[in-house]
């Protein structure tokens, strides 16, 4: 079905592409060349240079360690947990309660890992004072980091995990039982080999996420250094230089190039079901218990370290003076300095959301949509491809290269630009997919009915798709509250937000007032999904009131 292509299609392409070009495609290659630069002339010396020096070949051998065993870790844990949701017995409530547990990491941001790991198994922690010996003897270095990468990717292989769960086939169980299968094979022909292609994508991107997270290494790494922290060294350190910091920020490319080939390998083992038939499982009691157990365990284990974070900051000073007191969190609930980052990340976190939603979605609307040229559509689906294989460090190093002493450095504006640029991927992703499966033939009856293209979009298109937009805004705010790794290089002293404040109170030791911090990060990304949940039931019940009117009446009219 052939779709129009007004001129409006065209003009949203256009400053979609001026603004990729702009904010994403022209810094990289800035970066680049500055990689390049030799003096009066080009070449590879910076390369070389760091190449070859032995510190930072350990830092990347170091890197690829810990980021593999968190990858391997938080994929295990997420398994057991979405394996437990899904393949289990257990009370609807008790799984409902592991979906909300499992995702909690996603509202705080991850230099709160760190500090709250080491509140909670340092030598002074709270598990230690529970159990009255150390858990982790060595907490900061590599303990402490794969510990926090770990908590940081959870969430996102369990959401890969528990999406793939929806659509396994449980009646092959009852056909491997009835074929007398013993249970290892009846587990590894129904759930392991189904999953073979959900487990390397949740590993490779646990792998990515922790080989270029900043927060948790810079709260917890101690001398176990990474690449994320050698990049902010050169830049930002005693004797930065940009040439070599582009260089170590193309090196954080390679995961992502290995990544898109290991994806596109393992695509081949994807199982595909005719049809999937939601049936109850054999009750086997002993599993059941068994999991809960350990699902139960994981959780504990995961609340227990954000435990401190609700702790610390109403203790009078932790561990020598254990009174209760609210003399911390009243000084900073006082204090106008914090109170304006706070504003600012507020700030941020809304226009993201909404300039975010905008340009996510109409791009998506180009490529499902509307009859825009195939290189147009090409431009964007690659653009998008690019920002999701771009870590968000590399983001905030290019934009400090190119925007550096402009009109719009350390602004609000270029902040907000980044997390859209940088998340763009994501939400681009969601809203073309809940596009591509809405019928095509709505603008064409619209079009026949004298609607215009704007006029569909308004009364048909985005109504239909209105959770999406829902979801996406969501996610582009939370994003926005916890996200450190590109805002670290090109927030100013009065565009400061709580994630680049808690990182100036950490040279300071700061800790309770960096708990009260992450609290209010917390309590406010919280509060934003409860007005997104109450906002997407509104609309749900005007829906349902609608359709359920119309109905009346085709009812009465069918009567007459």
């Amino acid at each position: 079905m052939k779709l129009s292509n007004p001129p409006q299609a065209k003009a949203i392409w256009l400053f979609v592409t001026i603004l990729f070009i702009v904010f994403l495609f022209v810094p990289l290659g800035k970066m680049l060349a500055l990689s390049l630069n030799v003096g009066d002339g080009i070449g590879l010396d910076n390369y070389t240079a760091i190449a070859s020096s032995e510190g930072f070949q350990q830092v990347m051998l170091n890197s690829f360690f810990v980021a593999t065993m968190s990858a391997m870790s938080a994929t295990v844990l997420a398994f057991i947990l979405a394996y437990t949701v899904h393949w289990t017995n257990l009370p609807k409530g008790f799984k409902k309660a592991i979906k909300v547990a499992a995702l909690l990491p996603m509202l705080l941001p991850t230099v709160t890992y760190g500090f709250a790991i080491i509140y909670t198994f340092g030598k002074q922690g709270l598990l230690t004072q529970i159990l009255g010996f150390q858990l982790f003897e060595h907490i900061y270095g590599f303990q402490g980091m794969w510990l926090g990468y770990t908590i940081y990717t959870l969430p996102i292989a369990f959401l890969l995990l528990n999406n793939t769960f929806q659509y396994l086939d449980k009646k092959f169980v009852i056909v491997s039982e009835l074929m007398g299968d013993s249970s290892l094979r009846q587990f590894d022909m129904t759930v392991i080999r189904p999953l073979i292609g959900t487990f390397a994508a949740a590993m490779i991107q646990c792998f990515f996420l922790a080989f270029t997270d900043f927060g948790i290494p810079a709260s917890i790494g101690g001398q176990y250094k990474v690449i994320a922290t050698e990049l902010y060294t050169q830049i930002l350190g005693a004797s930065p230089s940009f040439e070599k910091g582009a260089v170590v920020a193309l090196f954080m490319l390679i995961p992502s190039i290995l990544s898109i080939a290991i994806l596109w390998y393992v695509a081949r083992f994807n199982v595909r079901y005719d049809s999937v038939e939601n049936i109850d499982l054999p009750s086997s009691k002993i599993k059941d218990r068994v999991l809960a157990l350990l699902s139960s365990a994981i959780l504990f284990c995961l609340l227990m370290v954000f435990a401190v974070i609700f702790i610390i900051p109403w203790i009078k000073t932790w561990p020598y003076q254990m009174q209760f007191s609210t003399e911390t969190v009243s000084k900073v609930l006082e204090s106008a300095n914090l109170m304006r980052v706070y504003k600012n990340s507020l700030i941020v976190a809304v226009l993201t959301a909404v300039f975010g939603t905008l340009i996510t979605y109409f791009s998506a609307l180009l490529c499902e949509r509307s009859g825009l040229f195939n290189i147009g559509k090409f431009s964007i689906q690659s653009s998008a491809l690019v920002t999701n294989t771009v870590p968000g460090m590399v983001v905030g190093i290019a934009y400090l290269m190119m925007f550096s002493g402009s009109a719009v450095a350390n602004t609000i504006f270029i902040i907000v630009i980044s997390n859209i640029i940088h998340y763009f991927a994501t939400p681009y992703l969601m809203s073309k997919n809940a596009l591509a499966k809405m019928n095509l033939g709505w603008e064409t009856t619209a079009s026949l009915l004298g609607d215009s293209w704007f006029a569909t979009l308004r009364r048909v298109v985005i109504p239909n798709s209105f959770f999406t937009l829902i979801e996406v805004a969501s996610f582009y705010f939370i994003s926005a509250m916890v996200t450190i790794s590109a805002v670290i290089f090109i927030s100013g002293a009065k565009t400061m937000v709580l994630t680049t404040k808690i990182v100036e109170l950490q040279h300071f030791a700061r800790f309770d007032e960096i708990f009260i911090l992450s609290l209010m990060i917390l309590l406010t990304n919280i509060c934003a999904l409860i007005l997104f949940a109450s906002i997407r039931h509104l609309y749900s019940r005007r829906l349902y009131g609608t359709s359920k009117i119309i109905t009346e009446k085709a009812v009465t009219a069918k009567a007459v």
